[in-house]
């Protein structure tokens, strides 16, 4: 080609075509697994790509204008023709697992005891699980689904969540430490255990002690993990008083491997949400997981 063609993104092609058959901004966001404002950004995009108006906008309802027909007849068609590119050269896509990445002690101490209610009800599903250590779920490379920590006063605004939980900080311990001790009654008699970290910024503890009105005692003894999963072990073993999330020793808690020694739950304001990348919301199984994870989220029983 003599002239290098530039051509709209296809994330924008896309949603003109979705809200033109969807017949608004809001159900083509949510069809998308998007924001309505990343929807209008994409179609705004287009319209100055185009330099004309695309949509007769009004307080009832949203339609195509005589240019917006033209994109939108070009659109649809290259739309179907690339779904067939890929049917015909990547057949096995609809067969392969819908990918999920998730915190490890997240999905070890919350996500893998309900799993087996997904398969119960989806046998001819297959999803994988991969799980990180650190800090931040990077949403980044090819998985289709992200379970994502959100701390307190972040907002994504070009992204549509499935809110999983709010974050919720109490001390567990054992029924009975180490040596036969009993757990603590109070600030005071923290000071006579060791504080289990889950984080070596040991963020969780400063915070927690904080809202508790008295000033706690300034010595304490310090044990470091960089991950839940850890630190609950070592609490449940007597080691001593740890600081996690409490959807984490929810089952811990139920069994009576651990207790709330004493004080109440923190809401730290941070929350753990789902999001599905464009190409996972196109997976066979998308609606099923996104399902799954919604009763998930109604039938906790705090």
């Amino acid at each position: 080609m003599d002239k290098l063609l530039r051509v709209p993104s296809l994330q924008a092609l896309q949603a003109l075509v979705q809200v033109a058959e969807a017949g608004s901004f809001t159900a083509a966001a949510r069809q998308l697994h998007l924001t309505q404002s990343a929807i209008s950004r994409q179609v705004q995009q287009l319209e100055e790509y185009y330099r004309v108006p695309l949509f007769d906008r009004t307080s009832r309802k949203v339609a195509l204008n005589e240019a917006g027909h033209e994109v939108y007849a070009v659109a649809r068609d290259m739309l179907r023709e690339l779904l067939r590119l890929e049917e015909r050269l990547a057949p096995a896509v609809q067969d392969r697992p819908f990918r999920i990445r998730i915190f490890v002690s997240l999905a070890v101490r919350w996500l893998l005891p309900r799993l087996s209610s997904f398969y119960t009800e989806h046998p001819e599903l297959c999803l994988s699980i991969e799980t990180v250590g650190g800090e931040v779920v990077d949403d980044g490379g090819d998985c289709d689904a992200y379970v994502l920590y959100l701390p307190s006063g972040s907002d994504p605004q070009d992204r549509a969540l499935t809110p999983l939980y709010d974050e919720y900080l109490i001390p567990v311990c054992a029924p009975r430490l180490n040596d036969g001790q009993e757990p603590p009654r109070s600030l005071d008699e923290l000071a006579r255990h060791a504080l289990i970290h889950s984080s070596t910024g040991r963020l969780e503890w400063p915070q927690w002690l904080r809202a508790q009105g008295d000033p706690p005692p300034t010595q304490f003894k310090h044990i470091l993990f960089n991950l839940d999963d850890l630190a609950l072990d070592a609490a449940t073993r007597g080691m001593g008083v740890a600081m996690t999330d409490r959807m984490l020793a929810h089952d811990a808690l139920q069994r009576g491997d651990l207790i709330v020694p004493f004080g109440a739950a923190l809401k730290t304001g941070g929350r753990y949400a789902l999001w599905v990348r464009d190409s996972g919301a196109a997976h066979p199984a998308c609606q099923a997981v996104l399902d799954w994870f919604e009763l998930q989220r109604n039938n906790l029983d705090f």
